[in-house]
């Protein structure tokens, strides 16, 4: 009986164990070297894949593209070539929250959207090599990395030519996956940008709003002051423009919460790849209890 629940767990454990990356160099020039690591299904796909690229957080001064492994590795378990990117850390050794600079803040923001493009502009001029469906690419992000992804989709192109390439005419992303993350101007979600879009976020969180705030919730004044619309206000936005949108709430969760789906909810995040691929669309919240309160953040009555 052991040897049989050993056999049964060693089955379930393989696929996982078994996806192994390999480190490419998306972008360099003579100052700057961008990495990522591509995983990809065992075996010869049938046909070209669709690609989930992924940006780690760390509030633009931290983190690695190994945090971006666990979501990577078990989507090319379920038939998905992805990526974890590495992208300039901007804020490195600067103030992120009320007493730094603006434009330092919004300039990181900026690098990392830009460099984000570089890697979907390598997969889209190396799609033959990598076996990639430049129609099926979705980008997902945590904390820095979701604000990152919000803004590389909906943000005036313009505003992400830091670097020589610019994605083809017409591209859109097939779509979003943000965690705990924001974007500087909810009218940059309009009928001409709509993509499908998962999110997640803790309602309590006082580092990016869930709602409409300031980041860090800075007092007016502060050097660093930036209002951001968070998950809550791009969801309401969404779906007043009749689009496809989730939003997962932990009502009571704070910044905490911004890699859950992506660490242990990985299956709602192929699930929503998996129907919009089908041409569907949602609009749903589903609200989890997490056993911790916080104040009502404005007018809003979050978790209702």
């Amino acid at each position: 009986m052991k040897k049989l629940l050993a056999l049964i767990l060693l089955l379930f454990v393989l696929p996982l164990q078994a996806q192994e990356y390999k480190t490419i160099t998306y972008f360099a020039n003579d100052t700057l070297k961008l990495e990522l690591d591509l995983f990809l299904p065992k075996g010869k796909p049938s046909g070209k894949l669709p690609l989930l690229i992924h940006v780690h957080g760390g509030g633009f001064a931290g983190g690695e593209r190994k945090n971006g492994h666990h979501i990577c590795s078990y989507a090319a378990t379920k038939g998905y070539a992805a990526a974890s990117i590495s992208y300039s850390l901007y804020m490195k050794g600067k103030n992120f929250s009320c007493g730094g600079i603006l434009p330092e803040k919004i300039k990181a923001i900026q690098i990392a959207a830009n460099q984000l493009q570089q890697a979907v502009l390598f997969f889209i001029n190396n799609n033959d090599t990598y076996s990639i469906d430049p129609s099926k690419i979705f980008i997902s992000g945590s904390s820095a990395g979701a604000e990152t992804v919000l803004h590389a989709a909906f943000w005036d192109k313009a505003m992400m030519q830091l670097y020589p390439g610019r994605l083809p005419d017409g591209f859109k992303y097939a779509g979003i996956i943000s965690g705990a993350g924001a974007i500087m101007d909810i009218n940059l979600i309009n009928k001409n940008t709509l993509v499908p879009v998962l999110l997640f976020h803790g309602s309590c969180d006082r580092t990016v709003p869930y709602g409409t705030a300031a980041h860090h919730y800075c007092p007016t004044g502060s050097s660093g002051w930036l209002i951001l619309f968070g998950s809550y206000s791009i969801y309401n936005q969404i779906i007043s423009l009749n689009g496809s949108t989730r939003l997962v709430t932990y009502c009571g969760g704070g910044h905490d919460y911004s890699d859950t789906l992506f660490a242990k909810g990985q299956q709602t995040i192929i699930d929503f790849m998996d129907l919009t691929l089908k041409g569907g669309r949602e609009q749903s919240h589903t609200v989890i209890a997490t056993g911790k309160n916080c104040e009502a953040n404005g007018n809003y009555k979050f978790c209702n």
